[in-house]
């Protein structure tokens, strides 16, 4: 039962958040200095509608069915040559121990999709992983790895609560391997990881079921003590949905509390933060991390009526390109 509760609590994210320090009051948006050149954005969005793999213009036209398969869950990830896309199925378990605890949680594992196949068909794609614990990929800057989370209790039954770790693996699902070594006895877990500059990476942090914030620290950082979050870990407290930009310069975040929903960028020294979007009275934001465009001027995101928009850095441009329907988890192509 300990296992669903935290199984419920992770999935939707919806434990009670609050903008960093006095961010409500200080947080303005990007000045034009700071943004440099806005021009009209590039390049294709990937998105998961009813469960299948879709890819669009940026501006939502020439929408494509890649992938059939009606159980896709989440935020996708292009190859550098946009030649595959990552992306997340969905399963559930249902355990009824001896003693009559247990519950239903979903299971988890990473595949990939291939645009030019769908041109004969939709139904190929490749399983990644097999573990019933992976989701939320992340291709590398240069393609050959992947970063993503990994439940190591997935597979096992009778495990009190999920063991959420950063891992990698090559492009091809192969070298697996847990970033931290102290992952089993660990009380900090990591999720939704994004890959920075300078072998930094940011990530949403938890305390056993409990979330922290958005934290910033060392790719190869061995360990995750009380002691490491402490002195090696930067963490905006109470956000999530952590998104380093292509160039390195910025991390696009989502404030979750329900009465200040918004999407903010902030340097990767967490020193400077600026207000992107935020939702009309009745809208609600989905807590997938935002994407960048290939020139990171560029955001997309979807909202909970799964309509999926466009917003410049500065917070300019918005623009609806899908929806609303079934759509979530927009991501955007590298080139």
């Amino acid at each position: 039962m300990k296992r669903l509760i935290a199984f419920t609590l992770l999935l939707g994210l919806i434990l009670p958040t609050h903008l960093w320090g006095q961010a409500k009051e200080v947080a303005g948006r990007l000045p034009k200095d700071k943004a440099g050149t806005v021009g009209q954005p590039l390049g294709k969005i990937a998105f998961i509608r009813e469960g299948n793999l879709w890819i669009m213009d940026w501006d939502g036209k020439n929408q494509t069915k890649i992938v059939t398969v009606e159980n896709a869950q989440g935020k996708p990830s292009w190859s550098l040559d946009g030649k595959s896309i990552a992306f997340v199925r969905s399963g559930t378990v249902d355990l009824k121990g001896p003693d009559n605890l247990g519950g239903k949680h979903k299971v988890y594992d990473i595949f990939l999709g291939y645009p030019d196949s769908a041109k004969n068909t939709t139904t190929w794609w490749y399983r990644l992983t097999k573990d019933l614990g992976s989701r939320f990929p992340e291709f590398s800057a240069d393609g050959k790895t992947i970063l993503y989370t990994k439940d190591l209790m997935a597979n096992t039954v009778n495990a009190p609560a999920p063991n959420y770790q950063t891992c990698l693996m090559d492009a091809d699902g192969g070298n697996v391997r847990v970033l931290r070594r102290d992952w089993q006895n660990t009380e900090y877990f990591t999720l939704m990881p994004t890959l920075g500059p300078n072998n930094m990476h940011a990530f949403v942090l938890m305390q056993n079921v409990k979330q922290l914030g958005v934290g910033v620290a060392p790719l190869d950082l061995p360990g995750l003590t009380a002691s490491d979050v402490a002195q090696k870990v930067k963490l905006i407290p109470n956000v999530t949905a952590p998104a380093w930009s292509p160039d390195g310069n910025w991390i696009a975040y989502v404030n979750n509390d329900i009465q200040e929903q918004a999407i903010l960028i902030t340097n990767p020294q967490l020193t400077e933060r600026y207000f992107v979007f935020r939702p009309v009275i009745g809208q609600t934001l989905q807590t997938y991390p935002p994407s960048w465009s290939p020139d990171s001027k560029w955001l997309t995101f979807a909202m909970g009526d799964g309509s999926i928009w466009i917003v410049n850095i500065m917070g300019d441009g918005l623009r609806q390109v899908s929806g609303p329907g079934k759509n979530e988890g927009p991501a955007w192509s590298k080139r």
